[in-house]
């Protein structure tokens, strides 16, 4: 079994790297925080100190960070330390020029890359069940194939480096314009006079019905919006989308118009504040929540 590094246990890493530790794989960690790395350590894991340690003592590094500059300041320190015949394997959200161009950094060390960007949210990573999204070389996809179905139950090879970027980006573009979509939907039900909980049952059952409805609806029925990914993330990924529709020449009507609630959610509620509060945003102006019994604080 080969000896993964893991750097960045934020929500969705630490999940992950808990998954390759259930897999049989070694797997050692670093994180800003040491505190991330409690249970991980508890269940076998090995803690070095610096992302370089990490890579100087693995096969193969991955890598899951909050943005394309801290992965880049990251790939800095690893490159110079990374063992002959080393892979990296980035599971952040980067724009495709970002692989492209960290790509090329990392192969001017003899270290080839691919990305690895996940979808389904954290609360599946943490059951090994979330889906991944692998970009790069046929031959490296199918070396590490057994890793990636530690951490998830469906794995697609995308295609080339930077085939990921693109597809994470439309997945998340179409869940915030849903979760968006469900807010309204859940206001004309509550302001119609019906039961939300059993509104939200039918919606679940009809053709209306979608992934986000299902869980981070219920999450606003809660009223406790906790999702485990926040604002300024949104922010991010909205503009990978705008600039992709500029690239490719595709009006992203809906997209725009849903980065703008985003833009005023964070602005009313901060930069740090979990995303599907933009829905708070319509019950604040119509001073009407939306709220349930029986609906999760937490995805499980």
């Amino acid at each position: 079994m080969m000896h993964y590094g893991y750097i960045g246990l934020g929500n969705l890493g630490a999940n992950c790297a808990a998954c390759l530790l259930k897999g049989g794989f070694a797997v050692t960690v670093t994180d800003l925080d040491k505190g991330n790395a409690g249970a991980l350590l508890d269940a076998g894991a090995i803690w070095a100190d610096t992302p370089a340690e990490v890579a100087a003592s693995v096969d193969h590094v991955i890598t899951c960070l909050p943005s394309p500059a801290v992965t880049r300041t990251v790939l800095l320190e690893i490159l110079p330390a990374m063992q002959a015949g080393a892979n990296w394997i980035e599971m952040s959200t980067l724009s495709r020029d970002d692989v492209l161009a960290m790509a090329a950094l990392a192969a001017s060390h003899e270290v080839r890359m691919m990305e690895l960007p996940v979808t389904g949210g954290v609360h599946l990573a943490a059951q090994g069940k979330i889906t991944m999204l692998a970009g790069g070389d046929q031959d490296l996809f199918d070396l590490h194939l057994p890793a990636l179905e530690a951490m998830g139950d469906q794995v697609f090879h995308i295609g080339p480096l930077g085939s990921a970027a693109i597809i994470k980006v439309i997945t998340n573009m179409l869940a915030f314009i849903h979760l968006k979509a469900c807010g309204e939907a859940l206001m004309l039900a509550k302001r119609g006079g019906l039961d939300l909980g059993q509104a939200w049952h039918a919606i679940k059952a009809s053709s209306g019905n979608s992934f986000v409805h299902e869980t981070e609806g219920a999450l606003v029925l809660n009223g406790s919006y906790d999702i485990g990914f926040n604002m300024d993330l949104v922010l991010k990924d909205l503009g990978f989308a705008m600039d992709f529709g500029r690239e490719f020449e595709v009006p992203l009507d809906l997209a725009g118009a849903t980065r703008q609630s985003y833009i005023a959610a964070r602005a009313a509620y901060g930069a740090e504040a979990q995303s599907p509060m933009v829905v708070k945003l319509l019950e604040d102006m119509l001073g009407t929540d939306l709220r349930a019994d029986g609906f999760p604080a937490k995805l499980r």
